[in-house]
């Protein structure tokens, strides 16, 4: 059987259990004495031991029995787990990491490992000899001998439910059985364990003198296999079990998905428009029932896209570890709402940007443990990354207990590069963030590899407003620093509410829309310069989208004009617009705004009646 076909499966699953296998250490460097996370540990790498075994990767398999070698030795208190030995293991899981990657990508991943090996027979105390480097399968285990014609028996196996390469698993059991002796009556056939269908349920018959526990011991060899049972002189087989009730998807397949739905929910939209102005009953049915079906599909299809964001923040509590480290600080890193989702899109292209800002917390904000203690605050500092679902968005917080934004000496350096008046005395709010997030800025006078380089904030609102969102800043010093990015649930499809300025409709997502009003002109005052409205007692300023846009009002200056009341956080803008149409769920459509276009449009859409709208970026106009 080759079962390179598994290896993007194989790829998958080794990084899940990699996680589990880093979270373990961090809960095991937190408490030495605990004996719960070695067990833990050991699980996870004879399980990749066994996958790589069976996926003919040998470099993996080896390093994978080495660390287990290290593990059984603490795991029964022959030695404790010092700092050292633990750092050993930090080392090795990111050696399994490079192996895993390496051999799928076949290349050679034997070679790099030598000393890593040689140091973990030593911790170990085992003098096993170094693997030979190349691609092989690893030496089988020891085996009892062939028997002949024996007494026969039914075997019954089934796997672990969510066992990686269930196919190849089975395989190798039945490989495992032929050692022992004769074996007949495979079911279901080796070609269909191979297929998406096969729920790790198989039987077959076994001709041999070898005792039922000799049995069970040497298919459980095969690793991954839940129950064994063996009866003498039955042949029946094993009937079909209830099939996985989940299984992977290519996500190139869902983006295809969800483009065709795209294209069917502007071709609903196209036809809501004809049957409105045919007027014909029976028409009016059919279309309404293919809208009905194709919402449904589309609730579908986004639903399927959702993912929790702990697939993306799992990887942060060891990137926190290592450069608290580095760096010499003490952080206690905590992750919270990791089960709320997002469309796995915007959760992919959220990665950076949350590094970027974690970073940035353990360099900048949390202060060495000897400065906190001198400030009166606690030794460690708490670094958080907290996921909460507001309304139609999604809010990721990162949040740290550190010294907080020096104002000063922000304004020191902003005013060295020119971005404010050389005489200005402080920052406002508003001019913090964006200071803060222009592109170049940096308080830092060396480059480390950390930070100094001029690139951070600036990259996280990029990427916010590339997506639809936002970010805000709140800071307090000597307290601590809060970014929060806001963010759609969804890319794909939004609901809008569709303005017209002028002759041109223009959409606005609803994920920042708060609501809409219509003051009278009399309530509308200048403050500081600007336009105002009063709101329910506080003071809202105004955007007038036709003068952001350079063109002229279709309104009179006297008339009542709608305005759309934007809220980011803790800061609301109105819009006027010269009316509002109504709202729609739209299409988004990326684009590549021409030179010299303002950075007010996040994308375009395609309305019901066929013409293109573009798509108004909430951030831009606040």
């Amino acid at each position: 059987m080759d079962v390179r076909q598994y290896a993007d499966l194989f790829l998958t699953e080794s990084r899940d259990h990699l996680t589990a296998f880093n979270h373990l250490l961090l809960e095991w460097e937190r408490d030495p004495a605990a004996p719960e996370p070695v067990g833990g540990i050991f699980r996870a790498v004879h399980t990749i031991k066994g996958m790589a075994a069976t996926m003919g990767y040998g470099a993996v398999a080896d390093l994978s029995h080495r660390i287990e070698n290290l593990l059984d030795v603490l795991r029964r208190g022959e030695k404790p787990a010092t700092p050292a030995t633990l750092e050993l293991l930090f080392k090795s899981a990111d050696a399994l990491d490079r192996a895993i990657a390496d051999a799928v990508a076949g290349k050679d991943a034997a070679a790099p490992l030598q000393a890593l090996i040689a140091q973990l027979d030593r911790e170990a105390g085992t003098g096993a000899a170094p693997a030979t480097p190349g691609r092989q399968r690893p030496s089988a285990p020891v085996m009892m001998p062939e028997a002949g014609p024996g007494r026969g028996r039914t075997v019954r196996v089934a796997l672990r439910p969510q066992a990686a390469l269930k196919g190849a698993r089975a395989i190798l059991a039945i490989r495992k059985a032929e050692a022992l002796g004769a074996v007949s009556a495979v079911a279901p056939a080796p070609a269909a364990m191979e297929t998406e269908g096969f729920d790790g349920t198989f039987s077959f018959r076994l001709d041999s003198e070898a005792d039922a526990v000799v049995v069970e011991e040497a298919l459980r060899a095969a690793g991954d296999v839940d129950t064994v049972e063996v009866a003498e002189e039955l042949h029946e087989v094993v009937a079909e079990g209830v099939r996985a009730r989940h299984i992977r998807v290519d996500l190139r397949r869902l983006d295809e998905l969800m483009n065709q739905i795209g294209e069917l929910v502007i071709a609903r939209g196209r036809l809501a428009s004809l049957t409105s102005r045919l007027a014909e009953p029976d028409l009016d049915e059919v279309a309404l029932q293919i809208g009905r079906l194709a919402g449904r599909l589309q609730s579908e299809i986004i639903q399927a896209r959702m993912t929790p964001v702990w697939q993306v923040f799992d990887r942060f509590p060891r990137m926190v570890r290592d450069l608290a480290k580095q760096m010499g600080k003490q952080v206690a890193f905590r992750v919270e709402g990791k089960e709320i989702e997002l469309d796995r899109t915007i959760l992919d292209e959220l990665a950076d940007p949350l590094v970027h800002l974690l970073r940035n917390a353990v360099d900048h904000g949390i202060e060495p443990s000897e400065d906190r203690v001198a400030r009166g605050k606690p030794a460690v500092g708490q670094l958080v990354v907290a996921a909460v679902r507001e309304r139609s968005s999604v809010a990721i917080r990162v949040s740290d207990d550190g010294r907080g934004v020096n104002r000063a000496a922000v304004l020191a350096r902003a005013r060295e590069m020119g971005l404010v008046a050389a005489d200005q005395q402080e920052l406002g709010e508003q001019e913090l963030f964006r200071v803060l997030t222009r592109s170049g800025f940096s308080t830092a006078r060396a480059v480390t590899d950390v930070s100094g380089r001029g690139v951070g904030i600036d990259v996280v609102s990029t990427a916010a407003r590339a997506l639809g969102g936002s970010l805000e800043i709140r800071t307090e010093e000597g307290k601590g620093t809060t970014f929060t990015l806001r963010l759609p649930v969804t890319l794909a499809i939004v609901r809008a509410l569709l303005a017209r300025v002028g002759s041109e409709l223009y959409a606005l997502p609803l994920t920042h829309v708060a609501e809409t009003v219509d003051p009278k002109p009399e309530e509308i005052h200048r403050v500081q310069g600007r336009e105002t409205v009063l709101l329910r007692g506080r003071l809202l300023p105004l955007v007038r989208l036709h003068e952001v846009l350079g063109g002229s009002a279709a309104a009179p200056a006297a008339q009542r004009l709608p305005v759309i009341v934007l809220e980011m956080g803790e800061r609301r803008t109105g819009v006027v617009v010269d009316a509002l149409v109504g709202q729609q769920e739209i299409v988004v459509k990326n684009f590549e705004a021409p030179r010299g276009m303002l950075p007010l449009f996040s994308g375009a859409t395609i309305l019901g009646d066929g013409v293109p709208a573009l798509i108004l970026d909430a951030g831009g106009l606040m």
